[in-house]
């Protein structure tokens, strides 16, 4: 699984002219999921995000994660992470997982940081979505549960 991880002031996400999901202070969770991602690969990513410390404290070091603010979790899918774009000048997606199992990920994904007691909104899978987001810091990780 690979994510970007942003942390944000506020994001949003429209499919049309439907606003879907929206938080306040927390991460917004880009997803993508390879075909070879496992349920090790989702509670290692769950894990990780809930406890990234990546929210400062009063003098202004990451010591806090998104469950110490009491932030959200808005968690958006976006196969095109697994865009490999080496050769040529089309991406090649063939890495990404197939979208039946992709959505079964996703929804997963969804319910182990509920879990772990975050409130989190969503996009709808597969779906073309706008996004909008006021990065905090910004601050933006790159995660992939393939890397460690």
């Amino acid at each position: 699984m690979r994510t970007v991880v942003q942390r944000v002031k506020q994001a949003s996400v429209r499919v049309g002219e439907e606003k879907v999901g929206s938080i306040s202070s927390g991460l917004l969770v880009f997803l993508g999921i390879g075909k070879e991602d496992t349920e090790a690969d989702l509670e290692w990513l769950a894990k990780k995000v809930t406890d990234l410390r990546i929210f400062e404290d009063s003098d202004g070091k990451m010591n806090y994660s998104v469950k110490d603010i009491g932030g959200e979790i808005l968690l958006v899918s976006q196969f095109t992470l697994y865009g490999d774009c080496r050769k040529g000048t089309r991406p090649s997606f063939s890495e990404a997982a197939l979208p039946l199992p992709a959505e079964d990920m996703y929804n997963r994904l969804t319910e182990a940081f509920r879990q772990r007691g975050l409130k989190v909104a969503t996009g709808i899978f597969g779906a073309d979505m706008e996004v909008e987001l006021v990065n905090d810091g910004p601050v933006t990780l790159l995660l992939d549960s393939k890397r460690g």
